[in-house]
């Protein structure tokens, strides 16, 4: 079955479909599942617009369709990677400069609303090593406020972070691995 636009054709309906994902994506906060799903759905569609257009071997239509979904969930987790880049570079630009057993609170307000805002409190644990290579255990916590529907509680992880010049900068792998899944 194939979808019209205004008697335009397939590639017209998919990029329609496309556009509007994205359209109500950008309206909504902490679209993650969303967006993902989404894009992975429109890759679909607009791979079968395309193959359609393209071919009738079913073998080529599958490969293109296959590809089409492959980049769109690349391009998800790479942007998933900046996002959480950018929360990581924010908890440790304000953890950096603290003191042993120091408490900051970090914020992160993002441009792009793919995920929700966060914020928390940081302390630096203990310093790992300082001189030529300045490195901190940290941790930080996420605290989300209380709503109608829950009361208001914080998730607490471990991390480290260490200097690069004047900034300072993530340097844990595994500790926010329950936190951000793979996509670091």
């Amino acid at each position: 079955m194939q979808i019209w636009v205004q008697g335009r054709g397939p590639r017209a309906a998919a990029l329609a479909a496309i556009i509007a994902g994205v359209v109500a994506c950008a309206s909504l906060t902490g679209c993650n599942s969303l967006y993902g799903e989404g894009a992975t759905a429109g890759a679909g569609i607009a791979g079968a617009a395309v193959a359609n257009s393209v071919t009738s071997n079913a073998a080529v239509a599958t490969g293109i369709g296959l590809g089409a979904v492959a980049a769109a969930k690349a391009g998800v987790q790479y942007t998933q990677r900046v996002i959480h880049t950018d929360t990581q570079d924010q908890i440790a630009s304000v953890a950096g400069p603290l003191a042993v057993g120091a408490v900051a609170p970090w914020k992160v307000v993002h441009s792009v609303p793919i995920e929700d805002d966060e914020k928390g409190r940081v302390t630096v644990s203990r310093t790992i090593s300082s001189g030529v290579l300045d490195c901190k255990e940290i941790v930080f916590s996420v605290d989300r406020d209380a709503t109608q529907d829950r009361a208001a509680d914080s998730a607490f992880y471990v991390a480290s972070v260490c200097r690069d010049g004047n900034k300072w900068k993530w340097a844990s792998a595994e500790p926010a691995t329950p936190r951000w899944g793979s996509l670091q």
